[in-house]
């Protein structure tokens, strides 16, 4: 009897906790201050963004494309060529 009180209670708080969670969840307040954070948020990153000054691009002609033509030093290793030459 006292097993099926204990588990009748802790169905009780755990029912009680997802209702008033989702209560809360749902309430206009906590919808009206989500949206006014949000806003608030926007507002400061687009100050911010307004004053980032602008980089030049001073990567051009960085990486150098070859093609198979091009290749001149075709070398072909072995791994344990590699070690043998290690002295």
């Amino acid at each position: 009897m006292l097993k099926e009180v204990k588990y009748f209670i802790f169905f009780l708080i755990i029912s009680l906790f997802f209702l008033f969670t989702i209560n809360f969840y749902f309430s206009d307040i906590n919808i009206k201050k989500t949206f006014r954070n949000k806003n608030s948020v926007e507002k400061i990153i687009g100050k911010f963004e307004a004053t980032l000054p602008l980089l030049s691009n001073d990567t051009e002609k960085i990486v150098e494309y070859l093609s198979k033509e091009d290749i001149s030093n075709e070398k072909k290793y072995s791994f344990w060529e590699l070690l043998k030459n290690e002295n």
